[in-house]
């Protein structure tokens, strides 16, 4: 379990499959996490901007309360949500 790190104070983890260069753009709930359809290519950050908005959009917050923790580089990616104080 993560520390009482301030940072992580009032966040959730989610895991986030990532399918780039997809026909549509959407946000599927899964068993373990969300499965995200993304129409941007993986090329120049291009896919993760389009999923921090989408999540945006899904969670109803701002995006730069979504910040992706880990797999940058990949499509298996932590994401962490900040809830608004």
């Amino acid at each position: 379990m993560a520390s009482a790190d301030s940072s992580l104070m009032g966040s959730s983890l989610i895991p986030v499959k990532v399918i780039p260069r997809a026909k549509g753009n959407k946000v599927k709930k899964e068993d373990a996490g969300f499965k995200v359809y993304l129409t941007a290519p993986p090329i120049d950050g291009k896919a993760n901007k389009l999923l921090i908005k989408l999540l945006a959009d899904y969670f109803s917050c701002k995006k730069q309360q979504i910040k992706i923790l880990k797999g940058r580089r990949s499509k298996n990616k932590l994401i962490q949500l900040t809830k608004a104080v």
